[in-house]
Parts: C-alpha cells; structure tokens; sequence
C-alpha cells in the first residue's frame, strides 16, 4: 500500500485516558451497531478455505495472517534454482503500478486483482486465464479478492463490495459501503463464518481525510451482501470535537481472525489532519487520544461489539498507522500481533489487550509528538515503518521495514506526498513475539515495498526498485538476490512448490510464478 492511513474531552479526561493507554488500553463492548443476533455456535470456515488450508486461500494464507508456508518445497538447499514458471499480463497504471494485492491460491486456481478493480482467474499449473472480470474502476489501493462459498469477493470500485461466481465471474450481488463521496474502499476483504469482512477509510478519488470522514469496519452476509453489523472507528460523535476539519481510523488491510475466541483483530488507521493546519497546527483541532484510531480493536465476529482495543498511539501526528495485525502461536500460548508504520511491533495478550512486548524496528527519527515545534525530518516517514503486511511463524515476526524520512511542518497538512523513496536502505526484521527480542537485523538495498513471505527455511521480500530477496530464515543472511521484472508494491501468495508475486511496476504490470527448475 502506497497510499493510505462527542464534546471535546476535558483535560481530565484525556490524562484518565493516557493513563489507561499507558496501562494497556483495554476497553469495554461500546461502540458496534448489529442488525441480527446470531446463533451461538462453533465459527464456520467456507469449504474453500477447509479443503485448500494447504495452499493459499485467505489473503494472509491463514486467518492468523501468518503469511507462512512452514512445509515448502523452496528452501536454502535449492533456492538457487528459483526462476519463473509462468507470468500473466495485468496491464494499466497506478501512481505506484497496477497491482497492490495478494493473489489468493485455492486448489487448481489463482485469483488477482489490478487496481483497475479487474479480476482474474488463472490456472495455477500453467498461467492460463480461464475468466476475467472487468470493473475498469480505479482503486488507491491495496484491494484483491476473498474466496468463500462458491463466490469471488472484491472491492469492485471505491464505495463496493461486489460477489462473482467463482465459476465464471458474473457478478451475484453488490453492496455499497462508503457513505460520502470523500470516504472509499481500499481493502481486500475476507471471509469467515458467512461473513465478509471489509472497511472504509477517509480515502478516495473525490478526497483525502475531508472534514466529518470516518472509517467504519463492516460484516455483510456473504450470501446476500445484506449488511450484517458495523462498528464505527471514530469514538466521537462530533469528531474528536471538529467534524468540519477532522477525519480518520477505517481499515486498510484483513484483520486476522481468532477462530477459537470468536473474535476479530482489527488494526486502525491515523487521525487527521496531520500533522496540523495553520488555525490548528499539531493536530490540535482533535485534542485527546483521538480513538479508536492506530489502535488494534478485538471485535465479537457475529456482532461487532467491542471486546477490548489498545492503542498504541494517543494522539498522531506523522500517519503512523497501525494497519496490521496477526497471531502468533507458541508454546501453547496466543498472542494479537498489532505492527504498521509507526515501526513498532506490538503484542497483545488475546484475552485483555494487555502488553506483552513492544519494540521499535527500523530507524526511528523525532517521531515524537512533543519535539514538534518547528519543520524537522521524521522517520518513520510517511511511507516509513513496516507499510507492509507482516509474517508470523514459531513466534518470530518477520518485518519489512521501510526507511523514507518526511520533512514534517507542524501547521501544514501532508497527505500523501511528503516523503520520497530510495533515500536509505531497507531493513528486514525478526522479532521474538513473547518478549521483542530482536533476533536478526538485516539491511537490503531498496524499500520493501512487497511484504514478507516464511516460505520453509527462508524469508522472501521485494522491492519497490525491483529486487526479490531471499534470506535464510535462522540467521537473516540474503542466500539469494532475483531481479524482478519490475518494481514490486504487491504481496506474494504461495503454495508449497509455488511463489506468485504481483509484479505492479512492470512493463506491463505482470503476475509471475515462480518454481524451483528442475
């Protein structure tokens, strides 16, 4: 992803609040609206994801969003051999190329899409398109396709959910979820339990964070497209105290998913304006915690209600949002993993929202709301920080983090042009869940625009000037350097003999696969 991200509290209330921020931030179960009650029983799994668990079904492969391939057929012994099998056309363009998503992988078949909102069926074994469906309406970004229950779902422009059959690609239902022209749909969603799972953000071709703009988590019947419940990300009925200028929170990537608990891990995006304006320089058009934004808020599935949130952040100013999450398992115990491009990596205890371990990755620079009394150099930047879905296995988290400065005036607004890639090396990051420990560190040359992927014993990363990487898993040294056709700024899906890359920044946009030869 490139782009994006009540009364006014008396002072009293927002020191009560920092206080219990600071104390891990658990909440009560306001803020979900639900319009039906459903049945208490075990969470369901449509039969995509049950039969194809072992490939890639769900945008993060799991509904943990591990990004992992424990059992892959490509590791340290052959990756050497890696080379591309097939590749498929996906021509247009975007500020940063034509496709910013996660292809997802069920049985036989490859399911992408451009930021054209177009999708794409393709024969995993060969490359073959057996159906393409054309929307030709473009998206900032990421989007891409959810698989469940006989249907394909996307983001079929920036207000829309849209169901095609999986069949062939007609569309069976459309439902419209944004609700000002000025708020949009830049997510891909995800299906759980007769559900789909998608969200709006201050975000869209009309505007950026305009003035009364909130994001909003939505459930819609997976069958129908009725909607099902919402929760509202902006815990204010006057936003934050000036609903003419302030905006925020909404949703930019899948939350993870905890079967057992029947709860929700969402994480939430930034407050604006940031870092201010000239009437309300530092954000001071918003005074207090400004929540539920860059927070990770655990919601009931069946009803959106609120079972506890953290935030990491109280009051924002640099877009240092908190936009992934995910699950980490180990030794018998389960922790929410909450990172994004405030260069943190959090984990929360499942249960309370309570902190367990809390650790910086990549360069940290002034990114502190009180050193911002004049123009200074942040880092991370706007596009800083891990920008990047995370990936997650035996406990380790493994990041890619972004190095981009911004140059930051506390009485200007900067959306989504103050900071520049290619300025600073990237870095790759492995951090102990349980106590952020950092076990490994490493530098790449570039800006990891292309996620992170556990494929066995390795570690794969690409870059936004074109570079795939391969690290070895245990040490974190490169054993492998693949020049890409092009820049990267979409996620790779993989089975276990397979990796299929977006490939956004070439000419054209291409989707690629990748096997070891031989």
């Amino acid at each position: 992803m490139m782009s994006k991200h009540r009364a006014r509290r008396s002072a009293a209330t927002f020191l009560a609040c920092t206080a219990l921020v600071l104390a891990g931030c658990s909440g009560g179960t306001d803020g979900g609206t639900t319009a039906s009650t459903r049945a208490d029983r075990a969470t369901s799994v449509p039969p995509e994801v049950r039969h194809s668990a072992g490939d890639w079904p769900l945008p993060a492969r799991d509904y943990d969003n591990s990004r992992a391939q424990p059992d892959a057929t490509i590791t340290t012994a052959n990756v050497a051999r890696l080379e591309p099998a097939w590749s498929v056309p996906m021509p247009g363009a975007a500020a940063f190329g034509n496709l910013s998503s996660t292809p997802v992988i069920v049985g036989d078949t490859v399911y992408v899409q451009d930021l054209g909102s177009n999708v794409k069926a393709i024969d995993l074994a060969t490359g073959t398109v057996r159906w393409t469906k054309e929307y030709k309406a473009f998206s900032t970004g990421p989007n891409g396709p959810a698989v469940g229950y006989g249907r394909v779902y996307v983001a079929k422009d920036g207000r829309t959910i849209g169901a095609l059959d999986a069949n062939d690609g007609h569309e069976l239902w459309s439902t419209e979820i944004a609700d000002t022209k000025t708020t949009g749909v830049d997510i891909q969603p995800t299906v759980v339990d007769g559900l789909v799972l998608a969200a709006t953000v201050p975000v869209s071709l009309q505007g950026q964070f305009r003035g009364g703009d909130r994001g909003v988590l939505w459930a819609l019947d997976a069958k129908t497209g009725e909607k099902v419940w919402s929760f509202d990300t902006v815990k204010s009925d006057d936003l934050w105290g000036n609903p003419d200028l302030n905006s925020g929170g909404g949703a930019w990537f899948p939350p993870a998913v905890d079967l057992e608990r029947g709860l929700v891990y969402w994480g939430i995006a930034n407050p604006a304006p940031f870092p201010g304006t000239p009437e309300f320089p530092r954000g001071s058009s918003r005074p207090g915690p400004n929540l539920y934004a860059e927070s990770v808020v655990a919601l009931h599935l069946r009803t959106g209600k609120l079972a506890w949130y953290h935030q990491a952040v109280p009051h924002d100013l640099f877009d240092h949002d908190l936009q992934l999450t995910a699950i980490a398992r180990l030794a018998g115990k389960t922790l929410v993993i909450g990172t994004g491009k405030l260069g943190r990596v959090l984990a929360l205890d499942p249960d309370t929202g309570k902190v367990v371990s809390d650790r910086e990755v990549g360069i940290h620079k002034n990114d502190h709301e009180a050193l911002l009394t004049q123009p200074l150099d942040v880092m991370p930047g706007l596009f800083g920080g891990t920008e990047t879905p995370v990936a997650v296995a035996d406990g380790v988290v493994y990041s890619a983090v972004i190095n981009a400065p911004s140059h930051v005036d506390p009485a200007k607004e900067d959306f989504l042009g103050g900071a520049k890639l290619g300025q600073m090396p990237g870095q790759v990051v492995a951090t102990d869940a349980a106590t952020g420990r950092i076990l490994w560190d490493t530098t790449i040359a570039g800006d990891p625009l292309g996620a992170a992927l556990v494929m066995g014993d390795l570690v794969f990363v690409g870059t936004y000037q074109g570079h795939i990487y391969a690290l070895d898993r245990t040490r974190g040294s490169i054993v492998r350097t693949i020049d890409a056709p092009g820049g990267i700024n979409g996620f790779p899906a993989a089975t276990r003999d397979t990796i299929v890359w977006p490939i956004g920044m070439a000419d054209p946009p291409v989707v690629v696969a990748y096997r070891v030869a031989g």
